[in-house]
């Protein structure tokens, strides 16, 4: 069975006046699962920030220790202190655990239900309780799929609107319809969790009256994308670079003029280049049956690292059908990529009127490894 990706993202809102949340995440990847703790302080600013941090920090330590979740929860129920004034929790927690079979399991302790779908609906996921120490934790054991969704929530985003644009919160339910409605029509984790967020913002009239934290996660088979940037020093390895990129799963492109023709010659098809997209800065793209995009090079993986650091989203490079609007959206949608590195030198990037970042081939190539790797890719590099 392929393991299944799992794609978190989150997004904060401090309370109005604050400069520190007093929400926390930890997410953390295990060999055999993907960890993800969301703790909400009771109050805000640095006491809360302090109660929620380490309650997700002990989370996650104790379960990467080889405790199970049953033994985590029972140890924060004994351990964590109650307001004695207001009998609530110092920190409230979500613990979920997404092993790579499919398998979850999600505990809750005084936090709003996470929202549980596929596709544009909620799944009904029964809770069993469980008191501890005078503590109910809802507990829930399930099973997901590629394409479902989890969707985890601090209060904030639930009162949203308290003292913003409404008398009432945006409550469970029509942040569930929202949900349900955003998934439906986003494909990244990241995407789901800025456009809640952004709405949560707005109901409060950009001064939340609380802090808000929403936890975005997604599950699916991984996407793969396999770049081939030059041709190999040697041409005796032409044939294998392209046997690699060819055999690959997932996506493949090819970035170079010369790149593309070593492929076109050995699939033994005519490669045309596209003149419809009229952009100044970029050279248009090729076609290539077998390839998904072929592109120019030096110039155009300088302009996609310059949108992947200026924090370009999927949603802006994907309505651009320039090379670097596509490679960059390519880039974006991609879990795992495996960039294939000729060292073949190009006389034209050796003349002094080049940039010398455009000389520099691998300086480029590790710009983008290092800023996918910042998103939490897995990139292999390999050179010929």
């Amino acid at each position: 069975m392929e393991r299944l990706h799992v794609e978190v993202e989150q997004c904060q809102l401090n309370k109005h006046g604050e400069e520190l949340c007093g929400d926390s995440v930890e997410v953390e990847t295990c060999p055999d699962s993907t960890i993800v703790v969301l703790s909400d302080g009771l109050g805000s600013g640095v006491k809360a920030n302090i109660l929620s941090s380490l309650t997700v920090r002990m989370a996650v330590t104790m379960l990467k220790g080889g405790l199970t979740l049953e033994e985590v929860v029972e140890t924060f129920v004994h351990t964590l202190p109650v307001c004695e004034k207001r009998q609530l929790a110092y920190s409230t927690f979500s613990i979920l655990q997404i092993f790579n079979d499919g398998n979850v399991y999600l505990a809750e302790y005084d936090s709003p239900p996470a929202f549980i779908g596929r596709g544009d609906g909620l799944r009904i996921v029964p809770r069993s309780e469980r008191t501890m120490d005078e503590r109910v934790i809802r507990e829930a054991f399930f099973s997901v799929e590629d394409g479902d969704w989890i969707v985890l929530v601090s209060d904030g985003i639930l009162h949203a609107g308290i003292g913003g644009i409404w008398n009432i919160g945006w409550g469970w339910d029509r942040v569930g319809d929202y949900v349900c409605s955003t998934a439906a029509r986003t494909s990244l984790a990241s995407e789901l969790a800025e456009e809640i967020a952004e709405v949560t913002d707005k109901l409060y009239a950009h001064k939340p009256g609380d802090d808000a934290t929403v936890v975005a996660v997604r599950i699916r088979h991984p996407r793969c994308l396999t770049v081939l940037v030059g041709p190999p020093v040697d041409p005796k390895d032409d044939c294998e670079v392209v046997g690699k990129l060819l055999s690959a799963p997932g996506k493949k492109v090819a970035c170079g003029g010369t790149t593309g023709n070593i492929v076109a010659r050995i699939l033994d098809r005519p490669i045309t280049v596209d003149l419809t997209v009229h952009d100044k800065r970029i050279p248009p793209i090729g076609k290539l049956e077998g390839i998904d995009l072929v592109t120019e090079g030096m110039l155009t993986l300088s302009y996609t690292l310059e949108k992947l650091e200026k924090g370009v989203k999927l949603k802006e490079a994907a309505v651009k059908s320039d090379g670097s609007s596509r490679l960059t959206a390519l880039l974006l949608e991609a879990d795992y990529l495996h960039i294939i590195v000729g060292r073949a030198i190009n006389p034209a990037h050796q003349s002094p009127d080049v940039p010398r970042n455009l000389a520099l081939k691998h300086k480029i190539v590790d710009g983008l490894a290092q800023v996918l790797r910042g998103m939490g890719k897995t990139v292999k590099v390999e050179y010929y």
